[in-house]
Parts: structure tokens; sequence; C-alpha cells
């Protein structure tokens, strides 16, 4: 069998030198005295038999000639209810690069690149793979057409090894013909030629992060995939797993590999990308090379306005000591230690920032600070405004000025099928002015309604209609309406974690401003999130976190990312 590489059309003929249809050269017969046989242009039912050597042989097209796309979306249209997800969608990716797919929170992209991958089916349109119409249903199809996909949250099992997770699924009808031995030498060549440093006998437990996406990628091209679909492929990697992630991808693509990867940061669209297709509300409103743009541009098609990519803050004045943490540990219901005898102190009118790998302790140590874990899993000593309240609940915490915005708005944020207005009481709906009447036993509507009017608008909440339920809203507008929440309590101390998860470019700049303004009206803020560029561009100090210790304190205007990333590693800066 043999292929043409322009028209992807396929001949079972091995004397046949050139395509038919596009003259590009398939490969030279080595025997002079072979014949072609060809149909005759007189007569269809005829044939000739013409001698191999009176055919000349016809070079390949020069580069500058237009290439077979190795994917194509082509019109996809998709609906989720009243919902349009993807909106006549075109998408075309060509083979051997690295193609960056960007846009807001329910921009569609990942609902294209699902349904490439056959999670979802088109309402309408075509999905075209090496030139040509492919139906694809479900995964099994895609795989099958040499496309693979990354998830964000990896599907391992971790006490399985390495050898075991990537043939899962991929195995031998029957155990009997499974030779692991022989798989595990076919994933050691994989690593070997992607350079991806993967031992098949480890165990997944064992690994790193970093090394468990490692495995993600060997579970695709292990199954042969020459088209990776990454989502958000660098979400949970410290600065150097992500060097070396990305040195990884060039690799792959020299070595023919095409990779589709969906992401919202921008610095590493421009640093591993070769072309950005960019949507906003289910459409493309632009494709461009990647040399030729940059972070503003990308930002400006993502909203539809100009977005200011780094918040402007002024020099912090700190004041007086507002939280003072010492020795603290908290231990999880496992009874392993999660947090690990950590001290520091937040000031007035300053940002603390905690950086760190997710998992690492963050998560524990700002929920048992707010007043949501057990006082029985806690030691140590707390005090806000030289007060103990080690051992005080969430409610107390919250009636002495500490707010708090969960990392997890659906679990600990919002009662999704309430309505705007019952969530902008949460917290303290048994006071004014949510109730009324003698002793405050009575709901106080006109109270609540003004409340919630007040947070809505200031806080640029859309659709702004209290009635509607929080469900309703996108992340960023669900995100917009707990921070509006806990700011107008006016806290003495604000505890925020992961403020801009999962919500989009406008709705950053947002919550940024409004944090920073809040640290210089005077609120002591501790703060914790997974992408470094946000907690280095807002912190005025900056811990970092590694196994529940903190293992270092920088200057967030000093410190390379590098020196971060180390820390983060449990390594010294």
């Amino acid at each position: 069998m043999k292929r043409c590489p322009t028209c992807n059309r396929t001949y079972s003929d091995e004397t046949l030198s050139f395509c038919l249809a596009d003259g590009a050269l398939l490969s030279a017969s080595e025997d002079p005295q072979a014949t072609l046989t060809l149909p005759s242009s007189q007569d269809p039912q005829e044939t000739l038999r013409i001698p191999a050597s009176q055919i000349p042989q016809v070079t390949q097209p020069s580069p500058s000639a237009p290439k077979t796309t190795a994917l194509e979306l082509r019109n996809i249209t998709k609906r989720f209810g009243d919902v349009l997800a993807n909106d006549h969608v075109t998408i075309s990716v060509m083979p051997g690069t690295i193609h960056a797919i960007v846009g807001e929170n329910g921009a569609g992209k990942s609902t294209a690149m699902r349904i490439a991958y056959g999670f979802y089916t088109a309402d309408s349109g075509d999905i075209i793979v090496d030139g040509e119409v492919r139906d694809i249903k479900t995964p099994h199809d895609a795989i099958a057409l040499g496309i693979g996909m990354v998830h964000q949250h990896f599907m391992l099992v971790e006490p399985m090894t390495v050898a075991e997770n990537i043939v899962l699924g991929a195995e031998p009808g029957s155990v009997a013909g499974l030779d692991l031995k022989k798989a595990a030498a076919e994933i050691r060549a994989l690593s070997n030629e992607f350079k991806l440093s993967v031992d098949p006998n480890a165990t997944i437990e064992s690994l790193s992060v970093g090394q468990q996406q490692r495995v993600e990628l060997m579970k695709a091209l292990y199954r042969r995939a020459r088209l990776l679909i990454l989502d958000e492929p660098t979400a949970v990697l410290t600065p150097q797993e992500v060097e070396e992630f990305f040195a990884i991808l060039r690799n792959m693509r020299e070595q023919g590999k095409t990779i589709i990867i969906i992401t919202h940061k921008l610095s590493e669209v421009l640093a591993i990308s070769d072309d950005v297709t960019v949507m906003r509300d289910g459409r493309v409103v632009g494709e461009l090379k990647t040399k030729d743009t940059n972070a503003a541009e990308l930002a400006r098609l993502m909203v539809g306005r100009e977005v200011l990519l780094r918040v402007e803050k002024s020099e912090a004045k700190p004041g007086d000591v507002v939280l003072s943490v010492r020795d603290f540990s908290v231990t999880a219901r496992d009874g392993s230690r999660r947090v690990d005898k950590v001290s520091f102190d937040v000031q007035r009118g300053e940002i603390v920032g905690i950086a760190g790998v997710e998992g690492n302790g963050q998560t524990e140590l700002i929920e048992a600070l707010a007043g949501l874990v057990d006082p029985a899993r806690v030691s140590g000593r707390v005090e806000y405004l030289a007060r103990d309240i080690t051992n005080a609940n969430a409610r107390t915490r919250k009636e002495q000025g500490i707010a708090h915005v969960p990392e997890d708005r659906h679990r600990r944020g919002l009662l999704l099928d309430f309505n705007l207005a019952e969530n902008s009481i949460l917290g303290i709906h048994y006071r004014r002015p949510a109730v009324a009447g003698l002793g405050g036993i009575l709901l106080n509507d006109s109270g609540i309604q003004k409340r919630a009017a007040q947070v809505i608008k200031d806080f640029d909440v859309r659709p702004p209609n209290p009635e509607l339920p929080a469900r309703a809203l996108s992340g960023g507008n669900q995100q917009k309406l707990i921070i509006g929440r806990e700011f107008e309590l006016e806290p003495k101390l604000l505890l925020v974690s992961q403020p801009t998860r999962g919500v989009d470019i406008g709705a950053i700049e947002f919550i940024h401003r409004k944090l920073v303004s809040l640290r210089d009206a005077g609120c002591a803020v501790l703060l914790v999130s997974a992408e470094l560029e946000e907690v280095t561009a807002l912190a005025d100090r900056l811990l970092i976190i590694h196994e529940g210790r903190i293992v270092g304190e920088v200057d967030p205007k000093q410190a390379t990312t590098e020196e971060i990333g180390l820390l983060m590693t449990g390594g010294k800066g």
C-alpha cells in the first residue's frame, strides 16, 4: 500500500510511482522493466501497461505549495439546550506544528476539541483528518485515526505501574495475551525516542506531577497518536516542569507530531506555539501566526476590549500585625499531617502570597484559618488582632472581621440553586440587613434586595438580575458575586484562595484591581494561588510552601521564576 503525501489517496498497486490525481512522487520502481497499469483515457474499461522507465518521476511539491491539514473542523455547530457552544467553528491545524487555542471560559474551545476527540457529536459540520472527512462519534474512533487527548485532570491508577497504566484499555483481548515485559520494552523505546524519561516499572504514586503528565503523553503515543490534544497541560506544573514539558513538546514536533494546546496562559502560548486560534462566544475571532502577535492583541481578541494584563499597584505600607500564626499544624482525617508547624504574620495594608504546587497544604491552611476545620485536627496558635482564635468557629471569625473567598466556589462559596440575592447574604443571614424585627427573627426582603443590588453593581455581576439562580452565572460572574459579598463585609483580614480559577481575562483584571484596592484601604490579605504570575504580581511578600511547610520567603519583585520554582519543589533558592 502506498499513500500520496499531498492528497492522501491510498494505492494498492506497488509498481505505481506517482499519484494519478496530484502527480506527487510515491516511490520509484527499482525494476526498470516493471510496468504500470493505468486506466485508458479513451475507454475507462480498458487499461494500458506502460514501462515504469518511460514514466517521468515527479518530485514532491515545493514547500510553498499548500499542505493537507492534519485536522480541520469545518463549520462545527453544537448546542447544549439553549446554549450555543460552537457557532460555525472552523479551525485548521497544520501537520508538524504546535497550535494553541485560547479564549475565555465558555468561549467554546474545549467543546470544539472534545468534538474532535469524539466526546461530543457536532450538530452540524465536518471533521477532516489528513484531508478526509471522518465520522468521529467516540474517543475510540479518534484513537483509531491517530488522535490522542491528555486531560487536565489525569486519569491514572496510582497503585499500578507506569506500564500497567499505559496499556490499560489497549491490552490484548485476553489476559493471557498480555505481555507486560514486551509492553515495557516498547514504552521504554518510546520514552527514549521522545526524551520523556519515564520508567515503565515505577508506580504512579511514586512519581511527581510532572512525571505523571509524561505518563499521560505516553498513553497517547503508545496508541500511535500522531496528533495530540492537550487540555490546560501546565495547570499543575512548577516553572521548571513547564520548561521540561515544553522541551518535550518541541522534540515531539521535530519528530513530526502535531500538537494542539488548550490554554489560558498567554505567555506560554507565545513561548511554545506556532499558530493561535482565538475564540469568543462560541466563534473563532482570530487566527494568527504566533510570531506575528503578542499578549495584548490576544487578550483584546479574547475579551473584545483592551485588557490590563498586569495590575498596577503602589508600594505597600504595612501597619500593625493583623494575623499571627505560630507553629500551626493541620492533620487530615486519615491522620496525615497536611500543614506542618508553619509560622508567619500578615500585616495591615499588605498582601502576603503563598505559592506552591497544588496539594502541598495550601487548601488545608486557608480552610483552617477560616475556621472550617475541626479544632481537634489543628495545633499551634492563631492570633487575630492580638486575640487567640485558634479554636474559634467560622461564624465567630466572620463576626470579628475575617472574610473568606474559598478555593471551591461551588462547594464552599455558593448555594447554586439559591438566587443571587440569597447568596449575597450567606454567612450574615442571621444579622442586619438580612433580618428585621425584634430579635432579628424575620427576614428583611428589602434589606436583602438592597444588599444584593449593591454587590451586583459594585462588582459588575452579569446578568444583573438578583432573582437568577447562581448556577445560571458564568464561572467569572459567580466568582465576582462571592468576592463582592465578602468585600462588602469591610473585613480587616481577607483569606482568599485561587481568586481567579476558571475566570476569564476580563474578570481577572477586575478581581485583581479589587484586591489591590482592599489592601490600599488597610485590609490584611492572605492570598493563595496556583498561578505563579498572579501571586507574584499581587503579593507584597511571598511565602513558599512545600509538603505543608513554609520553606522560604522571597520578595516577589526581586525573585526569579527559577528561584521560586526551586523552592516549590523542596530545593533551596
